[in-house]
């Protein structure tokens, strides 16, 4: 997430800075083709002014579905704050010795209280790594020039940026090493570590160190957990409907293939200056609509590894901050930093 209010230039030259190298290329070229009479035609400007204003509307419309589905993803993830913090005040609040008829000590309770917090921790951090594994479909999954520039903006705008600091390897000290080693192995992992949770409330229930009004209001909690986790997945292994991400991209390129054959002889005619400003404002034209088209598509994927994710690693730190901070530790990790004026 980039958190400043604006965007460095040098930062815009080199997102799109390339971009706008081909297209000063192609018009230059196709400008001295029509000074030296080698292209004879010009296209009259009404039908590419149309085809402009249908093109921009149909990248409009991909690029509001594009920010849907990143701004639906940042409130999943404010959701899971939220009932993360509620999930600690229940552990807190709920494992009492008040309903067990057997003697527990206060440190057995607070190992309980320890248990189902960090089981949480682990689900939390295991659910961002599923969610930043690539799918078929996202830019580093591509070849050839694609997904080495993916590659590139991954490592200088996005996770590249930090040493990820909670990887599956360091789930060992939120799990026990029995549950470590027989939940890391699952297909689901963070499926899993949800319903380890609730085999534990169950088994709680049994000692009656919670009885049946607590067990259902935290297995409540836990179903919303598989709730939200649902909503990320679906967004990332769903796509946006794939004859709108690229049939808007095909109709940027018929447009910017045109618009010189128009631009220029226009204008052309008002004298020798003009000759020099054609290149220059054919190729901001079509800079504009390539910049709309990448936007959008560089955006309808918020848990790919970049700049225009959503923050999973600052939300989970500020998580395990707050619910470690209810178990009485003193010794915190530091909340995650920006970098380069990106936050992941």
């Amino acid at each position: 997430m980039v958190i400043t209010k604006g965007i460095k230039l040098s930062s815009l030259i080199k997102w799109t800075g390339p971009h706008l190298l081909w297209l000063l290329a192609m018009m230059s070229v196709l400008a001295v083709l029509y000074k030296n009479d080698y292209i004879g035609f010009s296209i009259p400007w009404l039908p590419i002014s149309v085809i402009g204003t249908a093109v921009a509307f149909y990248v409009g419309f991909k690029n509001n579905q594009a920010y849907d589905r990143m701004w639906e993803a940042r409130k999943i993830w404010g959701a899971i704050v939220n009932d993360s913090r509620t999930w600690g005040m229940m552990v807190d609040g709920f494992i009492t010795k008040h309903f067990t008829e057997s003697s527990i000590s206060d440190t057995e309770l607070h190992d309980i209280k320890k248990r189902l917090i960090y089981r949480h921790l682990a689900w939390l951090y295991a659910h961002r790594s599923q969610l930043l594994v690539a799918t078929p479909w996202e830019h580093i999954s591509q070849r050839g020039h694609t997904g080495r520039t993916a590659a590139y903006y991954q490592k200088t705008f996005g996770i590249g940026l930090i040493d990820d600091e909670v990887t599956m390897v360091e789930l060992k000290q939120f799990l026990g090493e029995n549950e470590y080693d027989r939940l890391v192995n699952s297909e689901n992992t963070a499926t899993q570590i949800i319903n380890e949770q609730s085999r534990d409330l169950t088994k709680l229930r049994e000692a009656g160190i919670i009885e049946d009004f607590r067990h259902m209001e935290m297995v409540s909690v836990l179903r919303s957990f598989y709730e939200y986790q649902g909503k990320n997945e679906r967004i990332k292994k769903f796509p946006l409907p794939r004859q709108y991400a690229i049939m808007s991209r095909y109709f940027v390129g018929i447009f910017i293939a045109l618009l010189p054959f128009s631009m220029i002889p226009e204008l052309m005619k008002v004298g020798d200056w003009g000759f020099g400003m054609s290149i220059p404002i054919t190729a901001l034209i079509g800079w504009v609509y390539v910049v709309m088209e990448i936007v959008g598509d560089y955006t309808e994927n918020p848990f790919q590894g970049m700049a225009n994710d959503i923050p999973m690693l600052s939300l989970c730190r500020t998580i395990e901050i707050d619910m470690r901070q209810m178990l009485g530790e003193a010794e915190l990790p530091p909340p995650i930093q920006a970098k380069n004026d990106i936050l992941m």
